[in-house]
């Protein structure tokens, strides 16, 4: 689990990946953020594209900044995900399940088709690291927008 942590934080920070031709420095700031898509996000969120997946790790990185009360919409991964919570206060909630605080330093994995959510409290932004993994060059099946109802 720490070699996941510490190769999350060397992409954040845009370090290196291995490619077949050798090492591959990504430039911090060089890939655009982009507003998260409202049909796939409630409220304010940033969404940094990291790491693009590629034939070795089939991963896809990609840093993601909640403002208070936004959140994802339902989702699945066709291969699971995993989440570095590295600043703030958020919720993670599996459908029909309760919601869990999820705070810095904690580590999250959504094991492959679990419908869920994630994203801020109502009352702290919160920023977390997101790797999902590709299957036949799908990562996630978006679903409806969490209502107010469900989400509070």
């Amino acid at each position: 689990m720490k070699a996941i942590i510490a190769a999350a934080a060397i992409s954040l920070m845009g370090a290196a990946q291995v490619s077949a031709e050798g090492i591959e420095i990504r430039r911090s700031g060089n890939t655009p953020s982009v507003m998260g898509n409202a049909k796939n996000f409630s409220g304010h969120a940033v969404v940094s594209p990291l790491l693009p997946p590629n034939e070795s790790t089939r991963a896809n990185l990609g840093q993601v900044d909640f403002t208070p009360g936004a959140r994802t919409a339902w989702h699945t991964h066709p291969a699971g995900q995993l989440l570095i919570v590295t600043a703030g206060k958020g919720w993670v909630q599996e459908e029909g399940k309760t919601r869990q605080e999820i705070a810095p330093g904690d580590v999250v994995w959504i094991p492959a088709t679990v419908r869920h959510w994630h994203g801020a409290t109502s009352t702290s932004p919160m920023s977390h690291l997101a790797m999902t993994y590709m299957v036949n060059g799908k990562n996630v099946d978006w679903q409806e927008l969490v209502s107010d109802e469900q989400y509070q």
